[in-house]
């Protein structure tokens, strides 16, 4: 499978991209490009990975991803199209113009791009904003865009990002993780040994670790472990009768106090309290 930094197909006198994606499932290979995409989805649920964050999406939020961050949006089994929005541009678009006095408050957006963050409480407030630049001619999509900015840089945000997590990745790198991704995403249920994971890119286990460490901020097994409690709370969101239990072992997790203990430590929370918080909404 080869995997390098993917690029945007647009014009060269294009600034703005619009992009929308309307299939069984999102492009879910590894990639990464020099602009900031910014993505809603209007319909459809999944995983989303983005340099060395781990998280889910669904209908109604917004991400910003940040230049040269890998990502991957893994759309989750369903009979629903998965329905996605993007605006792609780049860090310096219209070079000085955000030094204008009028326009210095937006600087602060590509500050938090960097790193890359999501939307909350938001909601379906931005369907209409990025409906409406599917529809646009260029100069109503550049006078929209500062206004989508705007939006961005006011809303609440989760940021995703941590130390490292916009370092570019070489082509070589590249190729190495997302052959460590991709089998990780398709066997993350499964019981993986390092030596397994390993094998995939031709190294020693000692090797691997501090390959991974060193491109992702975090161990192989905690990036494991965040995907399998993803998946769980998909689980838990999606399927009315699932009891914690179940999502635990459904999940990849052989021990329910493990699986307790490590859902706290990365939700803030316990499964109840998701549980209980999420059928109250």
């Amino acid at each position: 499978m080869k995997v390098y930094p993917f690029r945007i197909p647009k014009r060269p006198e294009e600034n703005l991209l619009v992009q929308e994606d309307v299939a069984p499932k999102f492009y879910d290979k590894l990639h990464q490009h020099e602009e900031i995409q910014v993505s809603h989805i209007i319909s459809g649920s999944g995983k989303l990975v983005a340099g060395n964050y781990v998280g889910g999406f669904e209908a109604g939020e917004t991400f910003v991803i940040g230049s040269h961050v890998p990502h991957l949006f893994q759309s989750a089994a369903s009979e629903e199209a998965s329905h996605m929005i993007s605006l792609f541009f780049k860090p310096d678009i219209y070079h000085n113009i955000f030094e204008q006095p009028e326009l210095k408050a937006l600087k602060p957006f590509f500050n938090n791009a960097q790193l890359g963050f999501k939307v909350i409480g938001a909601g379906y407030a931005f369907d209409g904003i990025f409906t409406s630049l599917t529809l646009l001619d260029r100069f109503g999509l550049f006078l929209q865009f500062f206004t989508l900015l705007k939006q961005l840089d006011q809303a609440d945000k989760l940021i995703m990002g941590g130390v490292g997590h916009h370092k570019k990745i070489t082509d070589e790198q590249g190729l190495r993780l997302q052959k460590i991704f991709d089998f990780t995403m398709n066997h993350f249920l499964d019981d993986i040994r390092l030596e397994d994971v390993a094998a995939q890119i031709h190294m020693t286990k000692n090797a691997f670790c501090r390959y991974f460490k060193q491109r992702t901020q975090k161990t192989y097994f905690q990036f494991l472990i965040e995907l399998r409690i993803e998946h769980a709370c998909q689980l838990l969101a999606n399927n009315g009768d699932l009891t914690i239990a179940d999502a635990a072992f459904a999940s990849g997790f052989n021990c329910i106090t493990n699986f307790n203990r490590k859902f706290k430590a990365i939700k803030g929370q316990t499964p109840s309290d998701f549980l209980k918080g999420f059928r109250a909404a």
